[in-house]
């Protein structure tokens, strides 16, 4: 008997010391589970996670800080968030600071925010105190200023100041605050473009805002607007002029001449168009008078063949000529009549 006690004693003293290597480590943490009212195992939940690879100080102190607080989480939910990639730590700190701030957030939610790589606790921050964002955003723009046109052709330089919040329930999968700054700053370019004088925008900016919010901007986005503001607001190239209405009134004035002066020059050319037209008809009814002109000496032949035209007629008739070019001659307009124009 002594022969076959002695690998039994073996065998029991080595199951003794694994189990105590296992044990050992995640005494304190059963210890400072039960003594914060949380259920905890020693075999099925601390002893277990060490053969899984999962921390049990990271899960159980999270688990006692979440139970502590009053969220609904478990310990597997826990270890499986972490397993997936994810921070439990994170999502708990963000279940907590949206419980005080009575904002419902699930465990399954706040998960998968986190998962989807999203900074789970900034979110409920944003939510719980609203942020604001530049638009245009300065990183991004040489001006830091939006550019717009009014409807009278005045060039306006605008910057507006966007307060948003954190919309939980669309925070996975939507689009970005760059997604909020295009189109806000779209919004803006529209309601300036929309507006019959750029005096309208710069005696009451707040009217952009208004048309800008009415466009629900914040669809299929991660973020609400709360509201949008504008903060600066000048008309484009006259920054260091004092007398801005005076300026833009003496451009006003010069453009209108340039534009009058095209007027007048078109005018003058369809003048001289008509002008040359309508030379060209009188040199064509000359051309008519002197054609019915070299028909006249046919038609006295004609009269003389048919005996309707005597010689004394034809006599009387070239005294008739003939006084009738002396007269021209004394009054000083020798000039062929189709030289008269």
């Amino acid at each position: 008997m002594s022969g076959l006690s002695m690998p039994i004693v073996i065998v029991f003293a080595v199951f003794i010391l694994v189990t105590l290597a296992f044990v050992l480590p995640v005494i304190g943490l059963w210890v400072r589970a039960t003594f914060s009212g949380v259920k905890v195992k020693i075999w099925g939940d601390l002893v277990g996670m060490k053969l899984r690879h999962v921390p049990p100080n990271q899960v159980i102190l999270t688990y006692i800080s979440g139970a502590k607080a009053g969220i609904e989480v478990n310990i597997n939910q826990l270890e499986a968030h972490y397993l997936a990639g994810g921070s439990m730590q994170n999502v708990v700190r963000a279940m907590i600071a949206a419980d005080k701030a009575n904002i419902t957030l699930k465990f399954q939610q706040a998960a998968a925010i986190d998962l989807a790589g999203r900074n789970i606790i900034d979110a409920v921050q944003t939510s719980v105190n609203p942020k604001v964002i530049d638009c245009p955003d300065p990183a991004k723009s040489a001006s830091g200023m939006l550019d717009a046109v009014a409807k009278d052709g005045i060039r306006l330089l605008v910057k507006a100041r966007v307060t948003v919040r954190t919309n939980l329930e669309s925070l996975v999968g939507g689009a970005t605050e760059d997604t909020i700054i295009a189109r806000v700053g779209q919004g803006i370019v529209s309601a300036i473009g929309s507006m019959p004088s750029y005096k309208d925008a710069l005696e009451n900016p707040d009217s952009i805002s208004r048309r800008v919010l009415e466009s629900g901007l914040d669809a299929q986005t991660a973020f609400e607007i709360v509201s949008i503001d504008i903060a600066d607001v000048s008309v484009a190239g006259v920054g260091q002029i004092a007398n801005v209405g005076a300026k833009l009134e003496a451009d006003r004035a010069e453009a209108d001449k340039i534009m009058r002066q095209a007027e007048a020059e078109g005018r003058r050319a369809m003048a001289i168009a008509e002008e040359q037209e309508m030379r060209a008809r009188v040199q064509e009814m000359q051309a008519k008078v002197i054609e019915a002109q070299a028909e006249v000496p046919l038609a006295m032949a004609e009269a003389f063949r048919k005996g309707n035209l005597g010689v004394m007629d034809y006599y009387k008739m070239k005294n008739i000529m003939a006084d009738t070019s002396m007269r021209e001659s004394l009054s000083g307009d020798d000039s062929p009549p189709e030289a008269h124009k």
